[in-house]
């Protein structure tokens, strides 16, 4: 498989919806070693399948540190999530060179349907909570910066138009 091009801000697609899942095939799989090789390749700790243009609720998250870890899941959906909230600076690939300060809830519990088409349900804490939660935005037509302040938000993004991003 391959790495993928990575989808810039503000591509349309980056706001849809994406589609569920209905079930597991060999093309879903196919995808998410794309995925994996993508976020590889960048590095990452996860991606959403709009990031790469497919329009589907499909996203891995890898935040070991030996690699090699991926949590490939389709139709992730939070079902728990900590009152505790963590911090953490995140950026996406579709907005290069741009991040922001974002607080979301440091653990959450994810139903998900799994490679082999099995209901999965999975605790992620710290990182991985936050990229589980981060992807799943992604999912949803939103980004990062989608969690600021109209204020913040509206900062960086002229930033960006400024650096040469257009919207």
């Amino acid at each position: 498989m391959a790495a993928r091009a990575i989808l810039m801000w503000p591509d349309k697609r980056l706001r849809a919806v994406a589609a569920p899942v209905d079930k597991i095939t060999d093309d879903i799989r196919a995808i998410w070693t794309d995925m994996i090789d993508t976020m590889e390749a960048m590095p990452g700790v996860g991606l959403g399948a709009p990031q790469i243009g497919v329009m589907l609720r499909l996203a891995v998250v890898d935040g070991s540190k030996e690699r090699g870890r991926a949590v490939r899941m389709a139709n992730p959906e939070i079902l728990h999530a900590s009152v505790e909230l963590r911090e953490h600076n995140e950026a996406s690939p579709c907005l290069p060179g741009f991040s922001a300060l974002i607080k979301r809830p440091r653990a959450v519990t994810v139903r998900y349907l799994d490679e082999a088409g099995v209901i999965n349900r999975r605790d992620f804490v710290g990182l991985e909570a936050t990229s589980v939660q981060h992807q799943i935005d992604h999912l949803n037509g939103r980004m990062y910066f989608d969690n600021l302040s109209k204020i913040k938000r509206d900062m960086l993004l002229r930033r960006a138009r400024k650096a040469g991003l257009k919207r």
